[in-house]
């Protein structure tokens, strides 16, 4: 549309097929596949923990992937309205999603700060993670890259250099979460570079976003292989490998277990918070979501599985090179890409190359997953307003403010006291029972409101292929059933967050920890009683009002099909009433 009058422009589409696969691609690969899988499966099972994960892959993983892809492709509508579109009763849904994604911008993008000054100090002609030369190292550090070092210098109080350089150079980390201390300018620093590097690769929408993921999409495999290769060829490695695959199946017993596999594929499927529901509605109408699903889940859960060798093979080569036993080396989340692995790297031939590598992919994986988030955010509220957002430079504009407002709300993140925080967000504000409770009601409302079936026909309208039967239990029995037990357990189960294990958070902080989840939980019966108690008529008619779908949503060739015969049988039925008169008047 003409952009000088100020006439709301067109959404548009993605530029070509290979941009909707890369940019979900991207969003779903990410650093949970790398640092958490592997930790997961080795932790909990080895091998037999691929029992549960594929478990919850088949009845929560990808008939979600599916059905958010679906909705979005079909409304063309953004991670809210297309509730209001589809069941406006549930939504509350897509708010809550929402508000998980601007948690999720406001602490994701500081690992990539983290990640950002590792690379920097990668290019020193020694690592400074590598030495207890420099000045923030106390008299406890142990170099455990050092060729003369044995085991049996290490004492109770020895700390790694590795440890000493996150938590005293990097971190700068205080106490507790009661001293904030200073800001670290230099990870400040880092954290603004993150955010203009995110808010240019999405400022112009899916032109923009849809030509950056040719980059950000397919260069972390390059140095994934590069990292599983130069792994595999590691003196230990064999060992590695076989603690992160050798099966335990009595640990298929534990609850805690099964609790994990189901929160870690819906983080890494990121299915119920919009994203997908967003790059699905920037399809084309006809677009086959259906294949593209099954491949994408393919391929997400193939990286998880890939990356373990990567991970395991050089954690197997430290074991060996330090001897100790894996497990006392193995880490999971930052503990693995900011202490483990560039320890690992310290001890290799040429480390400064492969630390390059490492954080570079580190920086890919999330950016990814990072800027996918700010497009939900932002093309969900344009959704809302486009009247007023929808015009020339306005999502510009959105999108400064949105960036800004994370910033701000994050700058006690890169304080002294800062690392609380963000494991008091990662714990509760983005923690997998939101999303649980989330996929409940998703599945509930698509499966018996919106109906299974009918979103059955639409894809099959779509895509020209009816999707396999399992997808139907699954959005009607297996889905709802398994995302509420897990929920349950998963309440049963908690355990309070500590940090480094021994540090206890005082009760004010559990308490706004509790109240960043239930922000996002109670959003969904707090808007559909709203909508109940807004809506005029008895409740019979609301319930009915809210529970139906917009009547300009497309329609399906079956649905035209059944209103030419119901116009055809009206016809006949006029037809005959007409000529039944005439004869009887003649009469």
């Amino acid at each position: 549309m003409d952009r000088i009058n100020g006439q709301i422009e067109e959404r548009g589409h993605w530029g070509s097929k290979a941009e909707f696969l890369l940019a979900v691609a991207g969003n779903v690969i990410g650093l949970g596949n790398v640092w958490r899988f592997p930790y997961l499966c080795y932790k909990y099972g080895g091998g037999a923990f691929l029992i549960p994960y594929m478990v919850f892959v088949v009845t929560c993983g990808m008939p979600l992937f599916l059905l958010e892809t679906a909705m979005g492709q079909y409304t063309q509508e953004g991670g809210i309205t297309c509730w209001h579109r589809l069941c406006p009763l549930v939504e509350g849904i897509g708010y809550a999603g929402q508000l998980i994604l601007l948690y999720s911008c406001m602490y994701y993008i500081i690992i990539l700060a983290w990640a950002l000054f590792y690379l920097f100090f990668s290019f020193s002609s020694q690592l400074p993670w590598a030495s207890c030369d420099n000045t923030w190292n106390t008299d406890d550090c142990v170099n455990l890259a050092a060729k003369n070092f044995t085991i049996n210098r290490t004492s109770l109080n020895s700390t790694p250099a590795a440890t000493e350089f996150w938590e005293k150079r990097v971190l700068v980390l205080s106490g507790g979460i009661e001293e904030v201390g200073k800001i670290n300018w230099e990870i400040l620093l880092c954290l603004i570079a993150m955010w203009i590097i995110c808010y240019f690769c999405i400022w112009k929408g899916v032109k923009s976003t849809g030509k950056v993921v040719y980059f950000t999409a397919t260069f972390p495999y390059v140095m994934l292989l590069v990292l599983l290769i130069r792994g595999l060829t590691l003196p230990g490695a064999l060992q590695g490998v076989m603690f992160y695959l050798y099966p335990e199946p009595a640990r298929l017993t534990d609850p805690q277990v099964w609790l994990e596999a189901g929160a870690q594929i819906l983080f890494s499927y990121s299915v119920s918070v919009g994203t997908l529901t967003v790059f699905g509605s920037y399809n084309k109408y006809n677009n086959n979501c259906y294949r593209d699903c099954l491949w994408l889940s393919l391929l997400n859960s193939g990286t998880s599985f890939v990356a373990g060798f990567a991970v395991f093979s050089v954690l197997g080569f430290m074991a060996q090179e330090q001897g100790v036993p894996i497990e006392e080396v193995a880490e999971s989340g930052p503990g693995l890409a900011f202490i483990a692995y560039p320890q690992a790297v310290a001890m290799m031939p040429f480390p400064q190359l492969w630390a390059v590598c490492f954080f570079i992919m580190i920086i890919l994986l999330g950016l990814d997953t990072q800027f996918a988030s700010m497009e939900a955010v932002i093309t969900s509220v344009m959704d809302l307003f486009p009247a007023v957002l929808r015009k020339a430079g306005r999502r510009e504009i959105l999108l400064l403010v949105f960036c800004l407002t994370c910033f701000f709300g994050q700058l006690i993140m890169v304080t002294e006291g800062g690392m609380y925080v963000f494991h008091l967000f990662d714990y509760y504000a983005c923690n997998g029972a939101c999303v649980l409770f989330l996929s409940v009601f998703e599945s509930l409302a698509m499966g018996w409101i919106f109906g299974a079936e009918r979103m059955f026909d639409v894809i099959e309208d779509m895509t020209k292929s009816r999707p396999n039967y399992i997808f139907m239990l699954c959005w009607k029995y297996l889905t709802p059933l398994v995302s509420l037990l897990s929920f349950i357990c998963s309440m049963v189960e908690y355990q309070p967050l500590t940090f480094n294990r021994w540090y206890v958070y005082p009760d004010w902080a559990y308490t706004l920890g509790w109240l960043l989840a239930l922000s996002s939980i109670l959003l969904v019966p707090a808007w559909a009683l709203g909508r109940m108690c807004a809506e005029k008529g008895s409740m019979k008619q609301r319930w009915h009002h809210l529970c139906s779908p917009d009547t300009e949503l497309p329609l399906t060739s079956k649905q035209l099909a059944e209103m030419k015969e119901t116009a055809f049988t009206a016809e006949m039925e006029d037809l005959v009433r007409t000529n039944t008169e005439e004869h009887q008047n003649g009469l």
